[in-house]
């Protein structure tokens, strides 16, 4: 096979999809800190689930249309810094397929090497020893040995062979890796994509697998079911709406029942506490697990969700109140010829209109009331776990009628999605403040003057960011070494940034040597972020603690967050 058009690139990029679907997990478990959201498998799976949404009724033959329409997907769906690298490795390889409705092994190469650059220029500070490196050096391989008239699966096979080679190679770029004895999880993911891509040129196109996915070589785990390694035991309750596309090949009560079937091996996973209808072209499911990804990612291959909801333990089916809701589908992306950019959908924004608008990420009832009271208009739902797609904040910034938005990530792992919306919009500013915790965020929007012209709030608020440390008590998934601390599962680490200052099987005193190893003669304000795990009683022995220790010298605020995963989240100004 000399040529690829648009049919076999939708089949290539259907089996890359289903490979990285059933290796997901395997790339959540690379994540070289042992706490319970090394996600990277999950944000790309959900990214390329979303692009892969966005072509799967297309029996388009152009190459170049396909790759367009994948792209669009996957910059709307994008997730984590993972996902959003991915998204634009793949909207430059579609820039590099512009106008062909067939392309060649040397065209190829040049499209994957335009992917390389356009993710590059995506990262601020690229970092190597990531995926960005195995892109590079896969494309880097692939442009020195393809010749005219090679066959498409041979290119393929080059190009997969020097990724493989390149990812085994990330430990050697960073150390942290070695010490902890992976390969990147982003590099990983992105190799079972281009495995996928190469077993459809070989036509075994891969299938994904409905009741479960592999975790290592042994281990399978049911569709949020079983755990994948975590120490403490979380469930929660996820309501969704899936929009259902029509397809002409399928009428709508054929298609209730084909969706019935799949959503039956959920229900049966998940026993008699859970509920999945299908009305018409739309699926509404109520399911109680510990894993709401696992679902989400099963869920999304057949549909486009129009809203998402997390409550934690205890929380109702339909119509209640959820904890933690994301409205999607608020916008509808479609393609600038002209740029080949996405441009949202205009939606009615909520309110009079104003100069100014502020949103905030975060999970956490408790959490999100912090930021409302100081007059943010939008909560994102995410963090930690679950991180939003750049869709998510580009619906956020539609509801909001002003003039100029700000955005607060509260996570570094948010920050390249929030910038590839403010680049997406265009009807309004939009200014995404880089802070990487809850405390930078608190701090950072406090600095707000709606008075003061954008530069002014923008300079207060991000030297704001500086002013605060930040650290956070969560609990261990498995036994490492990082940085010479030797972590065991289920044990209480205290985190400064990426660093582990100690881990011990006890949270209250997990959370006392953390904040000793934060506070200093110029500490003047310590804040403490309480957890929905954490007990009156261990709230009590903890804060009176803090009072005797450091009550005479600094003020201590004290609020319950009730978020997810973290026992207690730690500022210090």
């Amino acid at each position: 096979m000399l040529k690829i058009d648009g049919v076999l690139l939708k089949q290539m990029i259907i089996s890359g999809a289903n490979n990285l679907y059933n290796h997901y997990p395997e790339v959540d478990s690379l994540n070289v800190f042992p706490v319970p959201d090394g996600d990277t498998g999950t944000n790309m799976n959900l990214t390329m689930t979303s692009g892969l949404t966005e072509i799967q009724n297309s029996s388009d033959a152009s190459v170049y249309n396909i790759a367009k329409s994948f792209s669009r997907g996957l910059l709307m769906g994008a997730r984590g810094n993972s996902g959003v690298i991915l998204s634009q490795i793949f909207r430059g390889f579609a820039q590099g397929l512009k106008g062909k409705d067939e392309v060649d092994a040397l065209e190829l190469a040049s499209a994957f090497d335009s992917g390389r650059q356009i993710a590059y220029k995506a990262v601020m500070s690229p970092v190597e020893g990531t995926i960005l490196t195995v892109v590079r050096e896969a494309s880097t391989e692939l442009s020195s040995k393809v010749r005219r008239n090679m066959p498409i699966d041979e290119a393929m096979q080059i190009f997969l062979d020097e990724a493989k080679a390149s990812l085994i190679r990330t430990p050697d770029l960073l150390p942290v890796l070695k010490e902890v004895g992976v390969v990147d999880s982003g590099g990983a993911g992105f190799v079972k994509i281009i495995e996928g891509f190469l077993l459809a040129l070989q036509n075994k196109i891969v299938q994904r697998n409905m009741a479960d996915v592999t975790v290592g070589s042994s281990t399978n785990v049911k569709l949020g079911g079983s755990k994948i390694g975590f120490g403490k035991e979380k469930f929660y309750r996820i309501n969704f709406v899936l929009a259902l596309p029509v397809q002409e090949a399928a009428s709508a009560s054929g298609k209730k029942e084909f969706i019935e079937s799949r959503f039956s091996s959920i229900l049966q996973a998940h026993g008699k506490e859970n509920e999945v209808k299908v009305n018409g072209l739309e699926v509404q499911a109520s399911i109680l697990t510990q894993h709401p990804g696992n679902i989400l990612s099963y869920a999304q291959q057949f549909g486009e969700f129009a809203s998402i909801s997390i409550d934690t333990e205890g929380g109702k089916g339909f119509g209640s109140k959820a904890k933690e809701e994301t409205k999607l589908k608020e916008t509808a992306p479609v393609v600038e010829e002209k740029k080949e950019e996405v441009a949202p959908k205009q939606v009615e924004p909520l309110g009079e209109k104003k100069k100014y608008g502020m949103i905030s990420c975060c999970s956490g009832k408790g959490i999100e009331e912090i930021f409302k009271a100081q007059n943010v208009d939008q909560i994102v739902s995410g963090g930690q776990t679950m991180n939003p797609s750049t869709q998510d904040f580009v619906a956020a910034v539609g509801k909001i009628n002003a003039d100029v938005v700000f955005i607060f990530p509260n996570n570094s792992n948010i920050i390249l999605a929030a910038n590839q919306a403010s680049e997406i919009i265009s009807d309004k500013k939009v200014i995404v403040i880089p802070t990487k915790t809850i405390p930078e965020g608190i701090v950072s929007s406090m600095m707000f003057n709606p008075e003061v012209e954008v530069d002014e709030n923008t300079s207060e608020m991000n030297e704001a960011i500086s002013t605060v440390k930040t650290g956070q008590v969560t609990f261990a998934i498995r036994d490492t070494s990082v940085d010479g601390v030797e972590v065991h599962k289920d044990d209480y680490m205290g985190l400064s940034g990426k660093k582990i200052l100690i881990s011990i099987p006890d949270k209250i005193v997990a959370a006392k040597k953390l904040l000793e190893g934060m506070v200093d003669d110029m500490s003047s304000v310590i804040t403490i972020i309480c957890g929905e795990d954490v007990t009156p009683e261990e709230k009590e022995k903890f804060v009176s603690w803090v009072d005797k220790k450091y009550g005479n010298d600094v003020d201590i605020d004290v609020k319950d967050g009730l978020q997810p995963v973290y026992s207690f989240i730690i500022g210090v100004e």
